[in-house]
């Protein structure tokens, strides 16, 4: 029990210790690349929007596939 309380106690400290470190700043040398543009998982950007990349092939398959608006 005390070793779990000793452990408990250690994880605070650095955790605490960890968010009190300034970010280094990020070179601007082209290795870097942005993932999704900040839309999050299973989702990228499209004209400027954020879009669940299921309904993007979903939009391509009607395409194929000669849907329109209205109908159907």
């Amino acid at each position: 029990m005390i070793r779990l309380i000793a452990a408990a106690g250690f994880v605070v400290a650095v955790a605490t210790s960890a968010l009190a470190i300034t970010p280094a700043p990020v070179p601007e040398d082209g290795m870097t690349t942005q993932v999704a543009y900040g839309c999050g998982p299973f989702r990228t950007r499209i004209a400027g929007r954020c879009v669940a990349r299921t309904t993007v092939r979903q939009t391509r398959r009607m395409v194929r596939r000669g849907y329109r608006r209205g109908y159907r």
